[in-house]
């Protein structure tokens, strides 16, 4: 007597996996209606519409290529569920803070030396922090596989997050010193103050590389990581010692968005090396690029925390330190360490 053939269990869109896939990768894999298989553009519009030229060039025809972009997860194998319940817990810590030192009136009780550097430093910054989140969203719109998409849109958000809570900080620091001009001139501090003119220019700059790994390279792995340093964990600190602690505490919670960030782009970038060795060249190229405009923008912006009156490190050691969070980046994605770039006086 033949033993009948045992039914085999399949998840067909994974392959023969012989393993039940994860909530994550069932909530994620192959979500982008753009990349369906038996495709032959984009979108089911002529092929040489706007929007599929568009796509062909910079997604399909990207020099940052690999045979299976489906293959990479993010570490964190963050979902839309995980991530609304993750960030409504932070969300309640951050209300919880602002309404403790609200209470307690802190923020009239603030140096006017500080009041300074919060007016000319942390207010403005909502301005490149939003063209941050606009060639995040970009990224994700156009990446080559939904795994990467869901990443940079939770990414997107967590900026959304940090604009929204930088305006909600500027409006209680504008009430609490209402002659200091914060709320009122950071657009023309944004657009005129030569401090932050190479910030503005590099993030103006990544808004228009349209090439979906370029503009992940120029964000995430170089702009975001060097000016990260200095606006959220070198600020932080300096607000410690200048008796802001909300503006240390605030840092230090939002730095958390920053390192799950930093987690799953050094996982791309590490897995792209993984699968095809030549695009070590693709992204060094990449990198020098835009390691020179993220230096450029950090040297002309670090003597204004280095004003800071307590704590304050010298504007090398800003430029340095923020240098260095950029070279951990790059050796967690197997770069090896980058010679600094030298920053335009």
């Amino acid at each position: 007597m033949t033993t009948p053939a045992r039914k085999r269990r399949t998840w067909s869109a994974f392959g023969d996996i012989r393993r039940v896939p994860s909530e994550y990768e069932v909530m994620t894999h192959e979500t982008n209606w753009t990349l369906r298989d038996g495709r032959k553009v984009p979108f089911e519009q002529n092929p040489s519409s706007p929007a599929n030229l568009w796509f062909l060039t910079y997604r399909e025809g990207s020099p940052l290529k690999v045979e299976d972009w489906n293959a990479f997860r993010d570490p964190d194998q963050t979902t839309y569920r995980t991530y609304v319940s993750l960030q409504h817990d932070e969300e309640t810590k951050v209300d919880g803070l602002l309404a403790q030192y609200a209470d307690a009136g802190a923020d009239a009780a603030l140096a006017p030396d500080w009041v300074a550097v919060l007016g000319r430093l942390f207010a403005p910054s909502r301005f490149p922090l939003h063209g941050a989140q606009q060639v995040q969203a970009y990224i994700g719109h156009i990446a080559p596989s939904s795994y990467i998409t869901n990443a940079a849109a939770f990414a997107t958000g967590d900026l959304l997050r940090r604009v929204t809570r930088t305006a909600y900080r500027t409006r209680e620091l504008q009430l609490a010193h209402p002659a200091s001009g914060i709320g009122e001139r950071e657009r023309q501090i944004w657009e005129g103050d030569a401090a932050w003119q190479g910030v503005r220019k590099a993030v103006e700059t990544a808004l228009i590389a349209y090439d979906w790994g370029e503009a992940f390279t120029a964000m995430n792995l170089v702009l975001l990581p060097t000016l990260d340093d200095m606006l959220l964990t070198q600020f932080g600190t300096v607000a410690r010692a200048s008796g802001d602690e909300l503006a240390w505490l605030l840092s230090d919670l939002l730095a958390a968005d920053a390192r799950r960030r930093d987690r799953w782009s050094t996982a791309l970038g590490a897995f792209a090396l993984a699968q095809r060795p030549g695009n070590v060249d693709v992204l060094r190229k990449w990198v020098d690029r835009w390691s020179a405009r993220a230096d450029e923008a950090v040297a002309a912006l670090a003597p204004v925390l280095a004003a800071a009156p307590q704590g304050a490190p010298t504007a090398d050691a800003v430029l340095a330190s923020a240098q260095a969070a950029r070279g951990r980046v790059l050796d967690a994605v197997g770069l090896g360490a980058q010679a600094p770039s030298v920053a335009a006086g």
